[in-house]
Order: C-alpha cells, then structure tokens, then sequence
C-alpha cells in the first residue's frame, strides 16, 4: 500500500511539470514527438536486426548457385560423351524406299510413300527392348536382347483416294515383321465410336496371314526396310538424347 501511494505521488508531481513544459510550444512538443521518432526507427533500421534474415537468405542463394553448377558440370560431361557417339543420317537413308519425315524434339518419325493410287504413311516409335517373360533368368535374357536386337513398333496406314484406310498395328524384329492388328478405318468415322477392328490376326487362318505379309511386302514394309529403318532410329534416339541433354543444361542455366 505504501508503495503504491508512493508512485501515485511521483507521477502525480511529475505529469504538470512535462505538461507545463510543452504547453507553452508547440514546437518544443513536436520536437519531443520527432526525437522519438527517430530514435525509434533508427533501431528499426539498425542493420543488425536484420543479420539473421541476410545470413539465411545468402546462405540459402549459394547452396542452390553451388548445386546448379555441379549439376551443369555433370551434365557437360555427358554431352561430351554423347557428341562422341553422335551420328549421322546420311549413309542411312540413300536407297531407302521412303521419304523420311523426322523432327528433331519427337521421338516418332513419318515414313511416306505412294503405291498406284494408295497413300502410303508409317509412323516409327523407338526401338522398344524385348519383355522379360515371367521366370526367365535375366542372364539368359540379356544373351538373348543381344543376338535378337529390340523391336519397332510401326503403325502403317494404307489410304485410298476414297479416305478408306487399312491400319496395321505391326512389331518390327529383326528379320521378321509381326502384324499384331488390322482394322480397316472410314473417312467420317468418330473417334469416340467403336469400330470393330476384327479378331486377332493370329487367330485367322495361315494362308490369310501370309497373303497380308504379301500385300505389305510388295509395298515396301519387309524385313530388308525395317532392319535399315533400326539403324535410323538407333541414330535418331541418339541424337535425340543429345538434344535433351543440351535443352535441360539451358534451362538450369538460365
């Protein structure tokens, strides 16, 4: 209690004296406010207090500097390696029975060519290595995608002047072409409509199967053109390698 009546009285004596100080100027009371005003945000700006956060922050900047150099020396180092097994198309395509429609970026190519009154187009996807069946030694497998080589999936399309079109789905091995389907495609069909494509084609009769091989020898499709079209697409996915490398160090970079 006597602590309390004692402060009261302080501040009781003390508040008229700051009063009667600033009532007669205004400016002296304005110069009260500036002062601490200042004084306020001076230790606001004070440098110091922001340390901590600039510390992070260059921190945090030179680690991800530091992680995307090393990054981009590692990927240098592998286009070096890739611009030594580049290749070329050239050798490849003189003789080939089609003209080839190859965009750098795309991972298929356009063969084009015309038959009579038919509109020949395959379109490429990269060679694909073979499926390890369920049991077999991996060993044995890898002998085995070694002397056999990858496939090529092929899509050919045969087009009428009409716009009827025969569409086979087709496994390019080497020295053997696989037809795995065969539909037969209508100029003014929907794509959300379901066209019956027929049963399996390995299901139809032998002797059918052999005259379908025939129709798609004799335009071109057959083993001596797809062993050669290996050899391109075996270029293609390394050149397309090389282009991905170089894209993804040019984003990193930036």
């Amino acid at each position: 209690m006597a602590l309390n009546s004692m402060l009261r009285r302080a501040t009781s004596s003390v508040l008229p004296l700051a009063i009667r100080a600033t009532a007669g100027s205004s400016r002296s009371f304005h110069s009260v406010i500036s002062t601490a005003q200042k004084v306020n945000l001076g230790h606001a700006l004070n440098p110091k207090s922001f340390s901590p956060f600039l510390r992070f922050s260059t921190a945090a900047a030179v680690s991800k500097t530091s992680h995307d150099e090393s990054l981009i020396r590692v990927l240098e180092s592998e286009i070096d390696c890739a611009q030594k097994d580049h290749l070329e198309y050239d050798d490849i395509e003189d003789g080939f029975p089609f003209e080839i429609e190859n965009n750098p970026g795309q991972r298929t190519i356009i063969l084009k060519s015309n038959y009579h009154n038919e509109a020949i187009r395959v379109e490429v996807d990269m060679p694909q290595p073979d499926e390890i069946e369920e049991g077999e030694n991996d060993d044995d497998a890898a002998d085995d995608e070694a002397s056999s080589g990858s496939s090529i999936p092929l899509v050919v399309s045969i087009t009428k002047g009409s716009g009827l079109c025969l569409e086979f789905g087709i496994t390019a091995l080497p020295d053997e072409i696989c037809i795995d389907s065969l539909s037969i495609k209508l100029p003014d069909t929907s794509e959300d409509q379901l066209a019956y494509e027929g049963p399996d084609f390995n299901d139809l009769d032998e002797n059918l199967q052999k005259a379908f091989h025939k129709y798609l020898e004799i335009r071109g499709i057959k083993p001596s053109t797809t062993n050669t079209l290996r050899e391109y697409m075996d270029v293609k996915e390394s050149n397309e390698y090389l282009l991905w490398l170089k894209k993804i160090k040019k984003f990193i970079e930036k």
